[in-house]
């Protein structure tokens, strides 16, 4: 079928048509004015993720996220929203109320959730493009309730998204108000371990007590050095001869006993040539010389002596201090690992301590936000009362009537057509009998030509023969 046939079948059955395009304007007519007005009350909500938190100070940077409004026009939608509505306006006191619950559930479910249910369908939300403004939008029959309604969606949303935000730090608040208390417990407890081992040690201060009994050891590892020095010289000399020792070389006594015992030897040897063996003179010089020796063999002995006394007495003191140093050293150790362990027992205190100061600043600052009652949403403007319905449009149900009505009315002239076919014109004929249309007659008798192009005899203004 081509254009021309399609306009040639709608010429024919245009009664058709018309009758069905009447018939569904009259339709629409009557049902626009049949059904009750509706009336619709809107309001807004700016939501704005971007405001940092007065306590924690995060927020959202940059645009909004989609999700996030999506989320935010689902929570508008949701039951918890809608309940809570019910439980604002009072709607589950209603007698009327109850009793269409009844007849409809016979007292099966949840009253809340059967009116939240009911005043969801009225429900509109919408997020306006590129802006954080969400529309919130109610439709019914009574002009004062939709005002209401919208309102009280609102509201509770607010109120539900200060809850969803104060609930989990409420619940963080009060699990980290028990972790402060297992902190302080456990804070408490290294404390009391560090001044056990305190009293227990007898610690007043590790540090001064360890530098004090260090610098003592050192001390007493000075004085053995010395004392080994001089020791080693007193063995030294112990072992040399007598007369070679530094100390009976450098006596006087000794020096002038030597040169005394050298002045009576030259006397002696003297007399000997002068006076002869038995002169009293050279007896009593004999005499002298060998008292003068006698004392210097003495002298000499007295002095090793002392030697020997200076080398076992710098034993003895060298004993002494390496049993000094060994007591002192083990002492030191000892303190050294007493103030290990006590740094031990202030480290756990330190370490307490931080994961005290932690808990409790997070317990803080959750306690902060579970109290707070600020949010990020904002109220543009209330729903007023509508004054004029929103609904039934009758200009723009009859225009949808005349579109509807019209494809409609083609439609069924096409189908009437298919049912109780019609020669319209010479297309029809050669699609039907599938032989060439030779000619056209004319129904007003007017000249008849030839047409050459497509080899077939056709009279001027051919009317379906």
């Amino acid at each position: 079928m081509n254009l021309y046939q399609f306009f040639r079948i709608l010429r024919a059955r245009y009664s058709v048509v018309l009758s069905i395009l009447v018939l569904a304007l009259a339709l629409a007519l009557a049902v626009s004015l049949l059904i009750p007005n509706k009336y619709a009350a809107q309001t807004s909500l700016l939501v704005d993720a971007r405001t940092p938190d007065p306590v924690s100070g995060a927020g959202m940077s940059g645009v909004t996220s989609p999700n996030y409004m999506a989320t935010q026009v689902d929570i508008i939608s949701g039951d918890m929203v809608a309940q809570l509505v019910v439980k604002m306006l009072k709607l589950n006191e209603d007698a009327e109320t109850k009793a269409a619950w009844l007849k409809a559930t016979e007292g099966r479910g949840s009253l809340d959730s059967w009116i939240a249910k009911d005043i969801q369908s009225g429900l509109l939300v919408q997020p306006a493009r590129e802006s954080n403004v969400i529309n919130i939008t109610y439709k019914g029959r009574n002009p004062e309730n939709v005002a209401k309604l919208a309102n009280a969606f609102a509201q509770a949303y607010m109120d539900i998204n200060l809850s969803l935000k104060t609930e989990p730090a409420r619940l963080y608040a009060t699990w980290f108000d028990e972790q402060t208390k297992v902190s302080r417990a456990k804070l408490e407890d290294a404390q009391s371990r560090l001044s056990d081992y305190q009293q227990k040690a007898g610690i007043v201060s590790s540090d001064e007590r360890v530098d004090y009994e260090t610098a003592k050891l050192s001390q007493i590892s000075t004085q053995l050095t010395a004392v080994q020095g001089e020791t080693t010289d007193s063995q030294s000399k112990r072992n040399a001869r007598g007369d070679t020792v530094a100390e009976v070389m450098q006596s006087s006594l000794i020096n002038g006993l030597k040169s005394d015992i050298a002045r009576l030897e030259a006397k002696v040897n003297e007399n000997n040539v002068n006076l002869g063996v038995n002169h009293p003179l050279r007896q009593r010089a004999e005499a002298e010389l060998a008292s003068l020796r006698n004392r210097l063999s003495t002298e000499s002995s007295r002095i090793s002596a002392s030697i020997e006394t200076a080398y076992r007495v710098g034993k003895d003191r060298e004993r002494e201090l390496q049993s000094a140093v060994n007591t002192q050293k083990t002492k030191v150790l000892g303190l050294n690992k007493q103030r290990d362990e006590l740094n031990v027992y202030r480290r756990d205190v330190e370490a307490a301590q931080r994961a005290y100061e932690t808990v409790s600043q997070s317990a803080s600052q959750t306690r902060l936000q579970s109290l707070t009652n600020q949010t990020n949403t904002v109220r543009l403007n209330t729903a007023l009362v509508p004054i004029e319905p929103s609904g039934p449009k009758l200009s723009l149900n009859l225009l949808i009537a005349a579109f509807v009505g019209t494809l409609l009315g083609v439609g069924f002239a096409l189908l009437f057509e298919l049912m109780n076919r019609r020669i319209r014109s010479s297309e029809d004929l050669m699609q039907m009998l599938d032989l060439p249309v030779l000619a056209k007659i004319s129904s007003t008798g007017s000249k008849s030509r030839l047409n050459g192009s497509s080899g077939r005899l056709a009279l001027s203004n051919g009317s379906p023969a």
